[in-house]
């Protein structure tokens, strides 16, 4: 039987926040974020340095160039999509470390940060190593 703390322990292994996100964006931590859903959400709006990638094109082509030693964060709109979900899987399927965002592009913006896109949103930025 797992305890309480293996149990959380574990979880953490796999689940970020937007503020740990953010935290990391902004240390230049070794990550990269993946919207995982379709292009026409992402040109609305994403968040800063994201790159697109809808999780039914992730494969070994589409990912060839990825680098297997960085972290992968997905995200997708929030609770009622699961494109996040689905992303990590097939990340993790091709040998990647993958967290998920909770609460996804929603969250993120509920916790007051900027998203970049046609649909842009202010709030708190972080400097693009770009």
């Amino acid at each position: 039987m797992k305890t309480a703390i293996e149990h959380y322990e574990h979880k953490l292994l796999f689940e970020m926040d937007p503020s740990d996100l953010f935290s990391a964006l902004e240390a230049k931590e070794n990550v990269v974020v993946i919207d995982a859903r379709k292009d026409f959400a992402f040109q609305k709006e994403h968040i800063p340095e994201a790159i697109n990638l809808p999780h039914r094109d992730m494969n070994e082509d589409t990912t060839a160039n990825f680098d297997k030693s960085v972290i992968y964060v997905v995200y997708c709109d929030g609770i009622g999509c699961n494109a996040s979900t689905k992303g990590a899987l097939n990340m993790a399927r091709l040998g990647f470390k993958v967290k998920e965002l909770m609460g996804g592009i929603e969250w993120w913006k509920f916790d007051g940060y900027q998203t970049k896109g046609s649909h842009q949103t202010a709030g708190l930025q972080f400097q693009c190593a770009c």
